[in-house]
């Protein structure tokens, strides 16, 4: 209807309230509006808001499009504690980011990895062979001697040499051995018992036993001690270390004041083979 109709002016004339009235609630509604508008820009332009609508606060948004469509009545009355409600949950919104904040701030310290500890290796246990026994070296023979004379002589040589004896003790009780049992371990045909421990041989003369031929009877020992040469070596050493100045002596007479045998010039022969065996066996 416009304003220059002249039914619109009988209708004022008539009702001069109606066109006042529309005109004010009209510029009230529109008023009303931009208020509202500018209330909820206010809002959403508020930090608060911001933080709840990123946390996923969008039944307020809901609200607030509810409330924007409803008539002047409703808009009047929903504004404001819809602003309450949006102001309520933006708080909380707040708070919650704000804690959330916090543990950011302070994140929980992350140890690293500890390294994985290599378990010790046990050791495998290595079965070694049984090791064999080494046998004891064999001396060649020198001065035409067979083997077991060879060993018996480096039997010999080995005890003079224990006993810290001279080169000339050796050759002394080399030739002794050589003239009493040519270099074997004898047993006795008088003493059967003899024959019970090793031995290379055999002789007759009364009870003489071993390198050596000892006599029991005579007190150089018992029948199983003179038949080791071990035995018979040391005992025929301590007894020339008892007579003076046997160092000076000639081998037999060395050899027979040690003896004492029927043929005391019988010795003197194997000074020579008696002399290269000990050379040979202390090389």
């Amino acid at each position: 209807m416009h304003p220059d109709d002249p039914s619109a002016q009988k209708l004022t004339d008539a009702h001069p309230s109606i066109l006042s009235d529309d005109a004010a609630s009209t510029e009230r509604t529109i008023g009303r509006h931009r208020a509202a508008d500018r209330s909820l820009r206010a809002l959403l332009g508020s930090t608060p808001v911001r933080v709840a609508l990123a946390t996923g606060v969008t039944c307020c948004l809901s609200l607030v499009a509810v409330a924007t469509a409803r008539g002047n009545d409703d808009t009047s009355r929903t504004v404001e504690p819809l602003a309450e409600a949006v102001a309520d949950r933006a708080a909380i919104a707040d708070e919650r980011a704000s804690r959330s904040l916090d543990r950011d701030a302070a994140p929980a310290r992350i140890l690293p990895p500890s390294p994985t500890a290599k378990p010790t290796p046990t050791p495998t246990a290595v079965r070694k062979a049984p090791r064999k026994p080494v046998k004891p070296r064999r001396p060649r023979p020198v001065a035409g001697l067979d083997q077991a004379q060879m060993d018996n002589a480096k039997i010999i040589v080995d005890v003079g040499l224990e006993m810290k004896m001279p080169r000339r003790a050796l050759v002394v009780a080399l030739a002794t051995a050589m003239q009493e049992s040519n270099l074997y371990n004898l047993a006795s045909d008088v003493l059967p018992e003899s024959a019970e421990y090793p031995n290379q041989g055999s002789g007759s003369d009364h009870d003489s036993v071993g390198l050596f031929q000892q006599r029991p009877s005579s007190g150089w020992g018992t029948v199983a001690q003179l038949m080791r040469p071990s035995y018979a070596a040391r005992a025929f050493y301590s007894a020339l270390n008892e007579i003076p100045g046997w160092q000076d002596m000639s081998v037999t007479a060395a050899a027979q004041a040690v003896q004492i045998s029927a043929y005391p010039d019988a010795y003197a022969q194997h000074e020579d083979r008696a002399t290269t065996v000990a050379a040979a066996l202390t090389a």
